[in-house]
């Protein structure tokens, strides 16, 4: 530690000077919590709400300088993977931190595809719930529910159960997710067809219906492939930091995946999208646009899909998506909604309010689009986000089981309420 990688800190109560180690840019909060303790008083905390600029964990599994938009997975930029990779070499390379062989890809295709059914149990639970039950509600409920079907998962420091618990996870996530998407349809529950290929197998689960054997178009399967990498991880977001402070006390991944799926639930976090094509079915037409930019300047307007809480530049995944989006209405015939999103964001990039404020357009911008486009209903698209960020769950799930530094999720408060108050008995009280 060299004089230039520490942080002086004086403490104006007390004229006493502090020496802090700075460590990849962070300082630790352990070290500031030595500034003016005494054997009375706790030392200094971090008031942090929202962890907007808390470091909780060292991770070696998704990179992103939100500044240059660049969004990288155990070191491999996104565009090379989105456009050379399929989504289970991803989830592998999540998982695993490195790409696999020819022998080990083929290994794990086979062992995702054997654990793509799920117990016939879950098939009765699923049915149980009401005709307009919440895909993610029933996702959600579901996935919990696994835990009680592989209780020895709760045995997380044994390597081979805990990649038999990923294996599972990641497989049946497809089945879960289409099922409850059938189920809202009042259709029959389609099982799993192991001659294709994950997202083919994935289609086929969702739309067929009485052919004998569904053949899914190859440009929406592979959009759909784009789309699930794409998804795959995005370092501590909402849900990723619930899975991680629920994991935290050593609960089975079931369980800690299912809080990532409950945090994913709110409309903070995978609702975006569905707000986009609300706005967009809003303005209407093409000829709008240029009234609802200036209601957004007014503030009477809000511009959804636009700016991100990382991203200070355009997200590199909306550039991905926005090719696919081609591909997509190349089968299905093009939303006209796509011609005022086109519009939205060609005056959006060109305007100096939204280009000084730094607002490009993020990977829900165009997602939305895709989705709908392939018959999805909106309570359907955070189903659809789940699905593949599960292997970037795990991967970091993993991470936290085997991190010595790692304890229990607890953060401090700051207490605001009453203190030393006098009970009164309530038949004083209500006298």
């Amino acid at each position: 530690m060299t004089e230039n990688q520490t942080l002086t800190v004086r403490d104006n109560r007390t004229g006493e000077e502090y020496e802090i180690p700075i460590l990849d840019g962070t300082i630790r909060a352990g070290d500031v919590g030595q500034i003016g303790r005494t054997d009375d008083e706790p030392g200094l905390a971090v008031y942090d709400p929202g962890f907007t600029n808390t470091a909780s964990t060292r991770s070696a599994v998704t990179y992103i300088d939100g500044d240059r938009g660049i969004l990288e997975y155990r070191g491999y930029p996104i565009e090379q993977l989105a456009e050379k990779s399929t989504y289970l070499e991803v989830a592998y390379l999540l998982i695993h931190g490195e790409l696999p062989t020819k022998e080990q890809h083929d290994q794990w295709v086979h062992e995702i595809t054997f654990h793509t059914f799920v117990h016939e149990n879950l098939k009765s639970q699923l049915q149980g719930f009401r005709y307009d039950a919440h895909p993610m509600g029933m996702l959600l409920s579901s996935v919990g529910a696994l835990s009680t079907f592989y209780p020895e998962a709760r045995n997380i420091k044994d390597p081979d159960i805990r990649h038999e618990q990923i294996v599972r996870l990641i497989a049946k996530m497809p089945t879960l997710g289409a099922w409850s998407f059938r189920h809202a349809q009042g259709k029959p529950y389609v099982y799993p067809d192991n001659d294709l290929t994950y997202t083919e197998n994935f289609l086929s689960m969702l739309f067929k219906m009485s052919e004998q054997k569904y053949d899914p178009d190859p440009r929406l399967a592979k959009a759909l492939e784009v789309l699930f990498i794409l998804h795959a991880d995005h370092e501590q977001n909402c849900s990723t930091n619930a899975v991680r402070s629920v994991g935290s006390s050593q609960v089975d991944p079931y369980s800690a995946v299912s809080a990532g799926i409950a945090a994913l639930y709110g409309p903070l976090h995978g609702g975006a999208n569905e707000a986009v094509l609300k706005m967009l079915k809003r303005i209407g037409t093409v000829e709008k646009v240029p009234d609802f930019i200036e209601g957004v300047k007014n503030g009477d307007e809000k511009l959804m899909g636009f700016g991100h809480r990382v991203y200070k530049n355009y997200d590199p995944r909306a550039t991905i998506i926005k090719k696919a989006v081609d591909d997509v209405f190349e089968v299905t015939g093009v939303n006209p909604l796509l011609k005022i999103a086109v519009e939205l964001e060609k005056i959006a990039l060109e305007d100096e309010y939204f280009v000084s404020r730094k607002l490009y357009p993020n990977v829900d911008f165009y997602s939305g689009l895709i989705y709908e486009a392939l018959q999805f209903p909106p309570e359907m698209f955070t189903v659809l986000f789940a699905i593949p960020r599960t292997s970037g769950w795990l991967a970091q799930w993993l991470e936290l089981v085997d991190d010595k530094e790692q304890k229990i999720a607890r953060p401090k408060q700051i207490y605001t309420g009453g203190r030393q108050l006098d009970f009164v008995a309530a038949s004083e009280r209500w006298a």
